[in-house]
């Protein structure tokens, strides 16, 4: 695996969610922008990974439009993790495969 991934950032996201989630906080937008400190890759898979997260059920509140021909995210100031995502993140091989080549690579975040 490599930290942009498909899946490790899908691990990123939801596992930030879900920690903002389980201590009452806000979540910060910027943590979660494409070239925020967690993600750092561009704003087209950026798009694809959030718009694809949202379709499977895993996140919530994000908001999807058009510019130019292409689609953007509007608005995610309210994103959240939904039942179906905590699942996913906790229970999913693939999703533990990334948790794990994050430690590996000493880049997990701060917030696990």
């Amino acid at each position: 695996m490599a930290k942009d991934d498909y899946f490790v950032v899908a691990y990123k996201i939801l596992a930030y969610l879900y920690v903002q989630l389980k201590a009452g906080e806000s979540i910060d937008s910027a943590m979660l922008a494409a070239n925020g400190p967690l993600m750092k890759i561009n704003e087209r898979y950026w798009t694809y990974i959030l718009e694809n997260l949202q379709a499977q059920g895993y996140i919530r509140n994000v908001h999807m439009g058009f510019m130019g021909g292409q689609k953007i995210i509007t608005d995610y100031e309210q994103c959240e993790i939904t039942p179906e995502g905590i699942a996913y993140l906790c229970d999913n091989s693939l999703m533990e495969k990334a948790k794990q080549f994050l430690k590996d690579v000493k880049e997990i975040t701060p917030f696990i």
